[in-house]
């Protein structure tokens, strides 16, 4: 009888985690088409206005700005890391931390100084253990980070390239690309010569295109390079966004799932068990009453 009760004190156990687990995927799912809704609304702009920015970096026109500028030596440099503050999300941490450490080491061995700046407490505590000292620590981005807050980290990035203090800004994410597809990378977006992709330069490199600036190209880059450079970071906030809560809900399923077979798995070996302490039962019956006769 005791082997019994066990397995039904641990079946109830697997039946509440299960529940846990089922609500979890399905708040995971909801935050996810909303954050995704929000992604593919900033995709379009975000590439289109990076696309234009990369052509009028390798124009031949007399005018520059200084977020397109490369230095010659990068002196100091910042590592974003977007992690998130909760965890139960597989291995979407992971994979953006095994990047950061890869792009610091490779930073540190050009003799270049790095400051770490970690948005999200799993990343945190994580660089933390491992010894790394962190700059700064931001807690306050969720699945609905807002534009506002990232056009103020924005300006202080920018503001510290202009001045000089600042050589490269590398952010470490997980990139939203589909619903079924999200990777791990690192993207250089101070300068922003290399804001475009390999593919997107081979491609506009083919294609000449003339632009007509209306009232003067210095006053419209003064406006659309730091606009777009803001529209870079933020679209890293919310492919972020996105593929956490698409982590998230697969770790949820897949938990759910496998609740589902020990659950079938913990009634089967109670159904033996309760048979078997039958069996026992009538078998003490019979025995008693052929000692009585």
């Amino acid at each position: 009888m005791a082997k019994a009760r066990a397995i039904v004190k641990r079946l109830k156990a697997v039946k509440n985690i299960r529940k846990i687990t089922r609500t979890m995927e399905l708040i995971a799912t909801g935050r996810f088409k909303r954050a995704m809704d929000r992604a593919n609304e900033a995709a379009a702009y975000t590439e289109k206005i990076a696309e234009i920015v990369a052509d009028l970096a390798r124009t031949d026109l007399d005018f520059s700005h200084p977020l397109l500028e490369s230095r010659d030596e990068c002196k100091n440099a910042v590592l974003l890391v977007l992690t998130s503050n909760r965890g139960l999300c597989g291995g979407y941490n992971a994979g953006v931390l095994r990047q950061a450490q890869r792009r610091h080491r490779e930073l540190s061995a050009a003799d270049t100084t790095v400051s770490l700046e970690v948005s999200g407490k799993r990343g945190i505590k994580f660089l933390q253990f491992q010894g790394q000292s962190i700059s700064e620590r931001y807690t306050h981005f969720e699945e609905k980070v807002t534009f506002g807050e990232v056009d103020e980290l924005g300006s202080r990035f920018a503001e510290s390239f202009v001045n000089g203090t600042l050589d490269r800004l590398d952010v470490a994410y997980m990139r939203f690309q589909s619903a079924s597809r999200q990777f791990p990378v690192i993207d250089t977006i101070l300068p922003m010569g290399q804001l475009a992709g390999n593919s997107d330069r081979e491609a506009a490199s083919s294609i000449n295109v003339d632009y007509e600036f209306l009232p003067s190209a210095s006053n419209i880059l003064e406006d659309i390079v730091p606009a777009a450079f803001k529209a870079k970071l933020f679209k890293c906030f919310l492919d972020a966004a996105v593929s956490e809560q698409i982590f998230r809900m697969v770790a949820m399923k897949g938990a759910t799932e496998n609740a589902n077979d020990m659950v079938g798995s913990l009634s089967q070996q109670y159904n033996r068990a309760r048979q078997a302490q039958i069996t026992g039962e009538l078998a003490e019956i019979i025995g008693g009453v052929a000692a009585l006769d």
